[in-house]
């Protein structure tokens, strides 16, 4: 399967790369963070009769952009989970083509209205300074993990956004034996 960034302009494409790139390294990177975080708990704790202060707050926080860069990576692959039986029933391309476009609306008009309230709540956050809302021990500020909600939102936004897009330029298309045919 070719990227998405395969079929834009070298323009959108470039910085598109870019930041694709950057969170494939994130989430990579926060997986791994949480491996050896774990793993060093077990040993402190159990190995040593110590502990490690405060972890689940940072932990807490570079895993909510890992989880959500890690679901707009999986958007922009297509690859979240459907339950689309009209993909398997329908035959006609026209049909195909338009139940992909409903698809694709509806996927829209909800990722617009989740990001919007996103955004909500991280500007009622930011407004809400010096009184941020924080972790415990560590201080981390609440706007921290929900701007990864945010961002990871809006990054599946934009994604669906450049599937659909190029889903009206493809158009409807005909069986391949009927290509052949005429």
């Amino acid at each position: 399967m070719t990227e998405i960034v395969d079929r834009l302009p070298d323009g959108a494409a470039r910085p598109l790369r870019a930041v694709l790139q950057f969170m494939r390294i994130f989430v990579a990177l926060g997986g791994l963070l949480m491996a050896v975080t774990f793993f060093a708990v077990v040993i402190v704790r159990y190995g040593f009769s110590g502990n490690l202060f405060a972890y689940e707050e940072w932990l807490l926080a570079i895993s909510f952009w890992t989880f959500f860069l890690g679901a707009a990576l999986a958007a922009e692959k297509k690859s979240h989970v459907n339950a689309d039986i009209l993909g398997v029933v329908l035959k006609n391309p026209k049909l195909i083509w338009w139940r992909g476009m409903i698809v694709y609306v509806i996927e829209f008009l909800i990722g617009a209205y989740i990001v919007y309230w996103c955004y909500l709540a991280v500007a009622s956050e930011m407004a809400a300074y010096p009184l941020w809302e924080s972790t415990t021990a560590l201080k981390i500020p609440a706007v921290f993990p929900r701007s990864a909600i945010l961002v990871g939102f809006f990054m599946m936004l934009v994604f669906n956004t450049i599937y659909m897009v190029l889903h009206i330029i493809d158009g409807p298309q005909a069986p391949e034996d009927q290509n052949l045919e005429g």
